[in-house]
């Protein structure tokens, strides 16, 4: 049964719009709208680099380019430090993708990582702690890196050629921001993905103010907050990942996308179908018996407690759970608790604020928190902390050392822009903006099949479940996702159809009987 095409077309897998404009929600609420009007001012000429204040060194290895036919690959060259991203890489990345973007020869862009353990573990950010600590102008180094870091990860987001990011190993921390904002990321039996930023004194930046507030209910906040990993096939389910290939398949599927060739008049639409066409003939399956370890039961918690738009109410959702998931809960809280009370209170605020953000704005705001950390000691502090060697590790201790001694003021300080302090130009400026990703080549988000649920024709769970899987033409994972949905979110009518729960419903699903 086919569903209405113009219910289809904010999710299915082929874009559904030929522009990256969007238009501006309603405006974000006060406590969001803290940058002073210089900050905001129209640049409309990104400026040159700027040279570093502290002399770096450059590697001429840690990145490896290549061509083969139509593809460039990037593949980050540093394996004993799990490919982790400095200076020297992303100087080198971002003009090489200029570069590719003006040829006529560079079809198609791969990123991989050297080795099998990691795509990229993240920013190196014990040599960012080594800076912060020789005062004003280390401090000023560090935010020069992420400044050239986030310019990079927009051009990745604004790439007018397709991009492919295979997220094979550890990808966490900036490797999220090289791969995340890409139409295509493959994950591997041996990914594994985090925000780990709480965790060291810092905040989920690389864009997670943008990807994590846009990710199905409440798991970016949730992944923000705890830092909680995600392995395999699972960040497939969770919509972080595109595809779901075996890591043997890579190698391949690398060689196949080389063949593809492009007529030089072709929109990004059409290569980006083709792409994904040609990624999903190497699709042999999802591991069987491996339902996404968060959904259900589990799922409904994490929504439920991490709704609230306070880390305080979140605890207290978190502190009157009951019943099976009551371990969990407070397994989480200490979690937090154990998290710079400063990041907790900024990364939630980012999310909150970044459901309004363009994908512009979030980098350009991301920059301005990014310098107010690299000035706080807590950056110093947990970074130290964890990257002890083993045998002298120790419980880092925060400034201030508890959530309930943070305060708003201080909070405000990291969304506030320094009196003549500029807004980040990137290396896109102009038209290429947008407030959701003009992309969608993963699974069905929970906002489309709410759509589909409630706009379109009345069917029963069966029949929901075999349309959308049909639109989706049979891609893995598809009809996991859509029942995990099913159940969670939708009970029957008295006609047997889909129906939508409103507000704080809690009856089950009975579509739980169609399995």
């Amino acid at each position: 049964m086919q569903i209405p095409r113009q219910l289809l077309s904010c999710a299915a897998r082929r874009p559904a719009t030929t522009s990256f404009l969007r238009p501006r929600p309603a405006a974000m609420p006060l406590r969001a709208k803290i940058l002073n009007s210089a900050f905001m001012s129209t640049q409309t000429e990104p400026a040159p680099p700027t040279p570093p204040v502290i002399t770096r060194t450059i590697d001429p290895d840690d990145v490896l380019f290549n061509s083969v036919y139509g593809v460039r690959t990037i593949e980050l060259n540093r394996p004993a430090k799990l490919n982790s991203l400095n200076w020297s890489m992303a100087s080198k990345i971002a003009p090489r993708l200029q570069e590719w973007e003006k040829s006529q020869l560079a079809n198609i862009i791969v990123l991989k990582g050297a080795g099998d353990r990691a795509l990229c573990a993240g920013g190196d950010v014990a040599s960012l702690a080594e800076d912060n600590k020789k005062g004003p102008d280390g401090q000023l180094a560090s935010t020069q890196f992420f400044e050239l870091e986030y310019k990079l990860d927009h051009l990745i987001a604004t790439y007018s050629k397709p991009y492919v990011s295979f997220m094979d190993g550890i990808t966490m921390g900036g490797g999220v921001g090289l791969s995340v904002h890409a139409p295509f990321r493959i994950a591997t039996e041996r990914t594994r993905f985090a925000m780990p930023e709480t965790k060291i004194g810092f905040f989920p930046d690389v864009g997670g103010g943008f990807f994590l507030p846009r990710l199905d209910g409440e798991l970016g906040t949730y992944f923000a907050l705890t830092s909680a990993d995600l392995k395999g096939v699972h960040t497939l389910y969770a919509g972080i990942a595109t595809h779901y290939l075996h890591s043997s398949s890579l190698p391949d599927l690398e060689q196949r996308l080389s063949e593809l060739v492009f007529p030089d008049n072709e929109s990004i639409e059409y290569k980006n179908a083709i792409v994904n066409s040609t990624i999903e003939e190497f699709v042999t399956g999802l591991p069987p018996n491996e339902p996404f370890v968060l959904s259900g039961s589990l799922r409904e918690a994490i929504d439920r407690c991490f709704s609230f738009n306070t880390v305080d109410d979140i605890l207290t959702a978190l502190s009157n759970e009951t019943g099976a998931h009551q371990a969990w809960a407070q397994e989480t809280i200490e979690t937090i608790k154990a998290r710079s009370p400063t990041s907790v209170r900024v990364a939630l605020r980012q999310l909150r604020a970044g459901r309004d953000w363009s994908i512009a704005e979030t980098f350009q705001r991301e920059h301005l928190i990014a310098a107010r950390f690299m000035q706080h000691p807590d950056f110093v502090e947990g970074v130290t902390s964890v990257l002890a060697p083993k045998g002298q590790l120790k419980t880092p201790v925060w400034s201030p050392p508890t959530l309930e001694e943070t305060s708003e003021a201080l909070i405000d300080e990291f969304f506030i822009a320094p009196e003549g302090m500029e807004k980040l130009q990137l290396l896109k400026q102009g038209a290429v903006d947008y407030y959701q990703y003009p992309w969608s080549f993963g699974l069905p988000t929970e906002g489309f099949l709410r759509t589909v649920a409630t706009r379109g024709r009345r069917m029963t769970p069966r029949e929901f479940v075999d349309a959308i899987v049909v639109q989706f033409e049979g891609k893995a994972g598809v009809r996991e996702k859509v029942w995990d949905v099913l159940n969670r979110k939708t009970i029957k009518d008295e006609n047997g159809h889909v129906m939508w729960k409103q507000g704080g419903e809690v009856a089950a699903a009975a579509a739980a009987a169609e399995v």
